[in-house]
């Protein structure tokens, strides 16, 4: 898809034609770089890209776009071996913009999903729903980039500026009708999707996590925040359960309300004031989720094969969403039985024989750990176990609360590592331990495989073992090396499943 280099920075520089560059790319990794892309060269947090402008150009960049400085001004132009490098202030800012207009994708609904917790299940819910009513569906996130029976891995939760924008238009050729996005709260600070017109947004809940970068829970929810205030979004879908998605209600006037009980539960807004959607009863059992629902859009019976209250609420926000899109109630409900588990989040393994349950979850976090095993807890007939660990060169002050809440809400709890990064594991263990009221009845066993095998011997067949953390990854960050580990293979060999 070549563009001009002189057309496509019309709205930041004029160029004469001198600059008629057919441009075939542009690239934010100097690596990546092939002949005729552009090399876009930011400050960025960690890395200055300009340091790699010669490395670029040498690769085959036929133009570089670089962030301006006091020696190298606002439109700054000057020329390495014969290729240009265009001085631009604030690109990173200009980032989604800039891309925005040269990938050009025709419009297609982006829906974008932010929260602490439930973004994967509630983008690949709804992909799925889009999916079984006969049109086409991508999602971009934590478990991959791209139409769902065929992911590919992303590295972050929401790429950068570029990879988004190449991303979105490599599947609206591939005819992508509908795209839910992932949008992590890095991303929104960073304006990764500040160019993106989203047909509608909606917002999970907020618990702690990423303190390490925003620094306070009010500076971490403003962020997410800012996908509603300061995007382009037209329809707004709230989970009125959170405490902080009832604040925003109050700001957001015009937003869509969801709970799983009664609108009088909905803050100061019933649904005579917005429009709602909520659950009348809820029911739990081995086969799923029931769920009798009401309001905007009228009343219903829904069923789908999903575990616990919180993937009620995921099922109810992907709802209101697909709602707000214009899709009809009785059609997406007829379809809800056909829905699945997503990969890694609340994912049952139970083998013919009699052994214990064990359920792969993502949660990672206090909020996500304590719902998981208040999930799992109205489904146990017997102990609950829990397998938990923390991340290192993250987010300390979250270990000992992880710790307080598997000890007071599973029967059996133990220690393991999670992706300990460059930190000594014993030191991310001593840390947890110091939320637990009785640390010797927690069990310390660093390898996740052997912590899993134990409970496993340990348990009796109506036993229920969570193994949190991990979900659908099948690495481990180890003494800074990734290493290959999955807690979804761990649980199919020690059950004897087929891999």
């Amino acid at each position: 898809m070549a563009r001009l280099l002189f057309e496509l920075l019309k709205p930041w520089i004029e160029l004469d034609s001198e600059f008629s560059i057919d441009v075939a790319n542009l690239q934010l990794d100097s690596r990546k770089v092939s002949v005729g892309d552009v090399f876009v060269a930011i400050q960025g947090h960690a890395v200055d890209g300009r340091a790699f402008i010669d490395k670029a150009i040498s690769s085959g960049a036929v133009a570089v776009i670089a962030d301006a400085s006091e020696e190298k001004p606002h439109q700054h132009v000057e020329w390495r071996a014969d290729v240009p490098v265009i001085y631009l202030s604030e690109i990173g800012s200009q980032l989604s913009y800039f891309a925005t207009f040269f990938y050009q994708f025709a419009p297609m609904q982006l829906i974008g999903i932010t929260g602490t917790n439930g973004k994967t299940t509630i983008s690949q819910l709804t992909a799925q729903w889009i999916e079984l009513l006969g049109k086409k569906a991508a999602v971009m996130g934590t478990t991959g980039n791209g139409f769902l029976h065929d992911l590919k891995p992303a590295v972050n939760t929401t790429g950068n500026a570029i990879e988004i924008q190449q991303t979105l238009s490599q599947l609206q050729q591939q005819g992508a009708q509908y795209t839910a996005l992932e949008v992590s709260s890095h991303g929104l600070v960073q304006g990764r999707v500040k160019a993106l017109p989203f047909a509608a947004a909606a917002f999970t809940n907020l618990s702690r996590d990423h303190l390490d970068y925003h620094g306070s829970m009010e500076e971490y929810a403003e962020a997410k925040f800012s996908l509603f205030s300061q995007h382009d979004c037209q329809y707004k879908i709230i989970n009125a359960d959170d405490e902080v998605g009832q604040q925003w209600l109050k700001r957001l006037p015009d937003a869509v309300a969801v709970s799983l009980t009664k609108p009088q539960s909905m803050s100061a807004h019933p649904s005579s004031m917005r429009r709602s959607l909520w659950a009348n009863e809820v029911d739990y059992s081995d086969a799923g989720i029931s769920l009798s629902i009401d309001g905007h859009w009228g009343e219903a019976d829904l069923q789908a094969p999903l575990i616990g209250a919180f993937n009620a609420s995921n099922l109810l926000v992907a709802l209101a969403t697909l709602l707000s899109l214009g899709f009809e109630l009785d059609q997406l409900v007829q379809v809800a039985p056909k829905l699945t588990p997503v990969i890694g989040r609340m994912e049952l393994f139970q083998a013919s024989r009699a052994q214990a349950k064990v359920v792969v979850d993502y949660a990672h976090t206090p909020d996500a750990l304590e719902k998981a095993l208040m999930a799992l807890r109205v489904h146990c007939k017997g102990k609950l176990w829990s397998i938990f660990g923390c991340g290192g060169d993250r987010d300390a002050g979250k270990r000992p609360m992880m710790t307080e809440i598997s000890e007071r809400l599973a029967d059996e709890s133990i220690i393991t590592d999670d992706n300990p990064r460059s930190e000594n594991p014993a030191k991310i263990v001593a840390d947890m331990l110091q939320g637990a009221v009785n640390p010797k009845h927690i069990h310390v066993i660093h390898s996740r495989y052997q912590a899993c095998q134990y409970a496993l011997q340990q348990a009796s067949e109506n036993d229920i073992i969570l193994l949190a953390g991990k979900g659908h990854e099948d690495y481990q960050i180890i003494n800074g090396q990734t290493v290959h580990y999955s807690d979804r293979e761990t649980a199919q060999v020690l059950l004897g499943l087929s891999l």
